[in-house]
């Protein structure tokens, strides 16, 4: 890529990385207007709530006047907040309905906007501070009847009143008490079953190790063994070893390296497969050729740091694919290897000129189906169906800035 190229390329990156940041900003935006008018519109709810129980409240000591308009609807305005600011919304409405009492307004209006923030503060964890609010407010409530020129009966009324307020404030918080032990009580039951799955997910990832160990584990040693052995008696005989015999001992040995790990990797859930990767390209070809079959590889493009379940991907993706031409391309067919390597992605090509038919498409086998399942865990997007040509293409396009999306194609 020429400096030009890539300062255009930078230009338009950085442009794309500005819009996507306004974009973002314009949503926020969007949604906290949308939260302020979904508060606005309750708190105008319960003000014409309000309203209406002071139209049609008994007379009380007081007769109506500004200041019990104001005090009357300024819980209902503060409700704006309860989400922001839910103690001070607490600490507004309660001082409203003191208030109001103590101006011996009818009883009613104040109170819906207080059991609706006694709510709130109790649902954002503010029991503390609620039951302070409380009894300082009970206290100021009582507190102030002695000094109303009232008789014994008005006295008895009003004092039964003021209780039945603080009746319905308690209630109101017994009940908001109530449905967050419930919720506690949902979440921790939800996250028990969480521990017992993954406890059962840990118990049979151990036992398929197990079950690999005692199986593959033994059968890919004795193949080592004898083919070491029987390399060993050619050499001795004098006789050069026939390359299929050590393209076995070399794909033995390798087959139990990477057992071992994925052993590991069973037996540890936090572990990773080592030394498998792109790097290792060149082995892997190698031991292709050594068992007849004629591979080539090219790479285009500097290698990038890659994310290790990337470069796994793609080494496995290369492994499979020269299997499978061993297996199904036929004797005389050769096979090619490109690893293209991009800032964003790497993509890996397997290309071979073996007795694929492009009027029949593959029939999909544990191969195929494994090299969709890591792509797709990628994010990323594989084609593996016979060319036009003749042969057989497989090639991978890996993502490197955004793993574990959505599933790509895979056709």
């Amino acid at each position: 890529m020429t400096a030009a190229a890539q300062t255009d390329a930078n230009s338009e990156h950085t442009v794309l990385r500005y819009l996507a940041t306004a974009i973002e900003d314009g949503r926020k935006t969007a949604r906290d207007a949308r939260a302020y008018a979904k508060d606005a519109g309750f708190a105008a709810v319960v003000a014409l709530g309000c309203v209406g129980t002071m139209l049609l409240a008994p007379d009380g000591r007081t007769g109506f006047d500004a200041l019990a308009w104001v005090l009357g609807l300024a819980g209902s305005a503060a409700l704006v907040a309860r989400h922001r600011f839910p103690r001070a919304v607490l600490v507004i409405t309660a001082a409203a309905m003191v208030a109001y009492q103590l101006r011996g307004y009818p009883d009613g209006s104040p109170v819906l906007p207080m059991l609706v923030a006694v709510y709130r503060s109790i649902r954002g964890g503010h029991r503390a501070f609620f039951a302070v609010t409380a009894l300082v407010s009970l206290a100021v409530s009582l507190g102030s009847l002695p000094l109303l020129p009232l008789g014994d009966e008005a006295l008895r009324a009003a004092l039964e009143k003021r209780f039945l307020t603080f009746g319905w404030v308690v209630a109101c918080a017994m009940g908001a008490a109530m449905r967050i032990q419930h919720e506690a009580m949902l979440a921790q039951a939800e996250e028990r079953a969480a521990e017992n799955a993954q406890r059962s997910a840990d118990e049979e990832r151990l036992r398929i190790a197990r079950e690999l160990h005692d199986t593959l584990t033994h059968s890919i040693s004795v193949i080592k063994v004898q083919a070491g052995v029987a390399v060993h008696l050619s050499k001795k005989r004098g006789e050069e070893p026939p390359p299929a015999l050590l393209a076995i001992q070399e794909a033995s040995g390798d087959a139990a390296r990477e057992l071992r790990s994925t052993l590991h990797v069973l037996r540890n859930a936090d572990g990773g497969a080592e030394g498998v990767g792109l790097e290792r390209l060149p082995e892997l070809v190698e031991r292709a050729r050594g068992s007849g079959v004629p591979a080539t590889v090219a790479v285009a493009g500097e290698r990038p740091a890659l994310p290790a379940e990337v470069d796994r991907a793609a080494y496995r993706i290369v492994q499979e694919s020269l299997t499978n031409v061993a297996r199904h391309a036929g004797p005389a067919a050769a096979v090619g290897v490109h690893v293209s390597y991009a800032p964003d992605k790497v993509v890996v090509q397997v290309d071979d000129d073996g007795a694929a038919d492009p009027g029949a498409p593959p029939q999909p086998g544990i191969g195929l189906t494994g090299m969709r399942e890591r792509v797709a865990a990628l994010g990323g997007e594989l084609h593996a169906a016979p060319r036009p040509e003749g042969g057989f293409r497989v090639r991978a396009e890996l993502p490197l800035r955004q793993t574990g999306g959505p599933a790509g194609a895979a056709t």
